[in-house]
């Protein structure tokens, strides 16, 4: 299984960018899928994820509004569109994906098995 995150860049703070990850060796229709990121010095932290039951999504409070979380079954890539960046935006962003079938999504990183391999994200003021 691999999955490939892209999309990171420079932005100004206000700007937008959409994050990719795309998977191979399986297919993320059954599962769970999160984004994730971590700034220097602190704990990973979730972002957003799709609960693959419904397709219900959950956000934490610093992405609500801002962020919206997708995911193209036909291309097997999950997506994080990001707006009205911030200064305390800034951080490597990760995807997710949880092998187990049938549970509500989460927001913790331990319940997450496959991982991409994190795509900066930089936000000048």
């Amino acid at each position: 299984v691999q999955l490939q995150a892209s999309g990171g860049g420079l932005v100004q703070a206000g700007g937008s960018l959409r994050l990719s990850c795309a998977a191979s060796g399986l297919r993320l229709r059954p599962y769970n899928i999160a984004w994730f990121r971590q700034a220097p010095g602190k704990e990973r932290e979730g972002v957003s994820c799709i609960d693959s039951r419904d397709g219900s999504t959950n956000y934490a409070d610093s992405a609500k509004g801002r962020f919206t979380i997708s995911r193209d079954n036909a291309k097997n890539t999950m997506y994080l569109q990001m707006n009205s960046l911030k200064p305390e935006d800034p951080a490597v962003y990760y995807c997710a994906v949880d092998n187990l079938v049938g549970v509500r999504c989460s927001t913790n990183y331990y319940e997450y098995d496959y991982w991409g391999q994190g795509t900066q994200v930089t936000v000048s003021s």
